[in-house]
Parts: structure tokens; sequence; C-alpha cells
């Protein structure tokens, strides 16, 4: 998706400060601009909106205030970019634990707009990449466990050895189009049921 094509949802409450963070944006050359005024209900207002990337501005954000953006960064799965007039470490780790891609403490200016959107998508993408590794190491280390068993099970009840218990379930796994993970699990409650 081309920069232009992005849309962005900007959250402020003040009218001025969302001026200034729109201008910037549709001077970067970005059309798709929707601001949202109204903090009640913002998670459903996001989902609605369905945006590419978040900007907030918080003036002085409470500890509810952010609480609250956190709450939206670690459910939408978006970049996100959080201007803040102040804060403090315990602020700053709480966004990055939340997810947030930019937390931007005093930077508030209409030239700093576009660097600090390609940071928040860049880091965003970034953060994704090794999540999306992580959770197929995840995944890969479950299906080991759960071929192992299985492959247990099959040498106890077939008294083979642990080769030809992985190759009947490889063997298994072709001939159904399936992985031979997902044929180790069936095989798994299959034994739970009989045992």
């Amino acid at each position: 998706m081309a920069d232009e094509d992005l849309h962005i949802l900007l959250i402020d409450d003040n009218a001025v400060r969302a001026t200034v963070i729109e201008e910037g944006l549709r001077e970067a050359g970005h059309r798709r601009v929707t601001v949202i005024r109204d903090m009640r209900e913002l998670l459903r207002q996001i989902v609605e909106v369905d945006p590419d990337v978040i900007f907030i501005d918080l003036e002085n954000p409470n500890r509810d205030a952010l609480e609250q953006m956190f709450q939206v960064s670690r459910s939408v799965r978006r970049p996100v970019a959080m201007f803040v007039d102040q804060s403090d470490t315990a602020s700053i780790e709480a966004a990055i634990d939340a997810g947030v891609s930019a937390y931007v403490v005093n930077g508030l200016r209409k030239e700093r707009i576009k660097p600090i959107l390609d940071m928040a998508i860049s880091r965003f993408n970034a953060f994704n990449r090794l999540r999306d590794e992580l959770d197929r190491a995840k995944q890969a280390l479950e299906d080991r466990k759960i071929i192992d068993k299985a492959k247990g099970i099959l040498m106890k009840s077939r008294d083979i050895s642990e080769e030809e218990a992985y190759a009947l379930l490889r063997k298994t796994a072709m001939n159904e189009s399936r992985r031979v993970a997902d044929v180790a699990r069936s095989l798994i409650t299959a034994a739970k049921l009989l045992g």
C-alpha cells in the first residue's frame, strides 16, 4: 500500500492540536485522515473506522488515560504513534509493553509528523515480524512435543522403532493431506479415548 493510500486515524480531544497533526499529515500527502475527538467508547470507534495507522495526542495524560490508550494499542494491532507533552520512565515502559510504535514526548510540530509516521510504521512492522517468528517457533516446539508423544504411543502399541513410528505418522499425513502434527494430535486424542 502506498503511503498516500494509508487511512490514518487521529485521536485528540483538543481541536487546535488535532488540526496541527492533520495539516502535517495532509502536507505529507495523506488524504485519508479521520479525526476522533470524543474519547468515549474509543475502541468501538477505532474498530468502525478500521485505520491503517493511529495517531493519539494526549496533552498531559493521567494514568487512566494512558492505560486506556495502551489497551487500545494492545487490542487493535496497528502502528500507533502517541504524542504526550510530558512523561516519565514508567509511562514510556508501559507504552512499549503495550505495543505503541512511537511514543513522542513534547514533539508536536507539523514538520515532524511524516518522519514520526514512517518510524511508527517501520517499528510496528519490525515488531510484527519478530512476533510472527516467535509464534512460529512456539508452534514448531509445540508440534515437536505432540509428534514425540504420538511416536511414543506408536512405539509402545506397535513395538516399533522411533524412526518407524515417525515414518508411519508422515505416511498417514501424506495420505490424508494433513500436517504430521495434526495426525499426531488425532492419534493422541484417540489413544486417550481408548486408554
